[in-house]
């Protein structure tokens, strides 16, 4: 993944107290962007309609949320600067951070202002904490917790003890279910969001930071970054396995290795729904790279050569064909 990225605003939007928000999209791109001061571009990876849910409920300086997402979808991630996030799965399924699987009792972390990958699921659920930086260390201070922060900043992965793990599952939960109350009071819900810190600190107090990811790992990592970033940048044709081989110099069986390792599935399934995911936005909205047109300029644009194969392929993915698509959006 790439290191932290320096053009993003120095502080986020301050969030100021309020009831919980709730929202419902059945476009994986809507969804992406419903999480408050988040940089995030999702690509759905699996077949059929998608439906995602987000709860978020935020004060100064702490965002809580839960976030459901019906088909599996590749996140590129970015939180706030001087920010943690902390994800917890509602149940372990597997998914992955920068293409590490993520285990029974380990809680995903990352620094503000940085870009990181996850790889979810059907039927996902993750819970998030995304908290100030002072405010955690000064909770942390209060509370006498002492994490080792120079490490925290630099983890993805958090050992943790079980009922720790399970008793923050529930706090947050019972935060977020209050906030949807209507007769939720301010104090009841800083008692709440007190008790989620605590459960957190908790947590890093006594949790193990796993090792980084070993040479190897890091390698085939790049590998994937890099055949991704060829076939992004050769998107206006079609990109074939010989030619990532060629462009990554390694062998079939490596290329292949490589990305069932980190991503879960083969090179040429993967590509494939990245470049059909740039149609579907570019046929929303436009990305920067095409502006909305006909349908067959912009699959040709993303390297689809045979429409009746793309249209046939668009509509194994996202449910419904690319005119039904726009002419929806088009209503819209």
């Amino acid at each position: 993944m790439s290191s932290c990225l320096l053009s993003q605003p120095d502080t986020p939007a301050t969030p100021i107290q309020r009831a919980l928000r709730t929202t419902v999209a059945r476009d994986v791109d809507e969804h992406a962007h419903n999480l408050t001061d988040w940089e995030q571009r999702y690509d759905q990876i699996t077949c059929g309609s998608f439906e995602g849910v987000l709860q978020e409920w935020q004060s100064d300086g702490l965002q809580i949320f839960r976030e459901a997402s019906s088909r599996a979808v590749r996140q590129s991630c970015q939180v706030w600067p001087d920010a943690y996030w902390f994800g917890i799965e509602a149940r372990t399924t597997g998914m992955r951070i920068n293409g590490r699987q993520v285990g029974e009792d380990v809680v995903m972390t990352r620094p503000g202002a940085c870009e990181f990958e996850l790889v979810t699921p059907d039927a996902h659920e993750i819970y998030g904490i995304v908290v100030q930086r002072d405010a955690l260390q000064a909770s942390a201070a209060r509370l006498g917790c002492q994490p080792d922060w120079q490490r925290l900043g630099q983890a993805e992965l958090l050992k943790v003890d079980h009922g720790g793990l399970e008793d923050c599952r529930q706090q947050i939960a019972a935060l977020l279910a209050m906030a949807g109350q209507a007769s939720g009071a301010h104090a009841a819900l800083q008692l709440r969001q007190e008790a989620v810190l605590v459960a957190l600190l908790a947590m890093l107090d006594e949790g193990e930071i796993e090792a980084e990811a070993g040479a190897s790992f890091l390698r085939r990592r790049r590998i994937v970054n890099d055949a991704r970033e060829f076939a992004m940048a050769h998107q206006d044709s079609p990109v074939t396995v010989p030619m990532l081989c060629e462009a990554v110099h390694v062998s079939r069986r490596t290329l292949q290795y490589c990305f069932e390792d980190v991503l879960g599935m083969s090179p040429m399934s993967y590509l494939r729904s990245l470049r059909l995911n740039g149609v579907r936005r570019a046929l929303c909205h436009g990305d920067g790279r095409q502006a909305v047109g006909s349908i067959g300029d912009i699959a040709a644009a993303w390297g689809f050569a045979n429409f009746s194969q793309f249209s046939c392929d668009y509509k194994k993915l996202f449910g419904q064909t690319p005119s039904a698509m726009l002419q929806a959006r088009t209503r819209h």
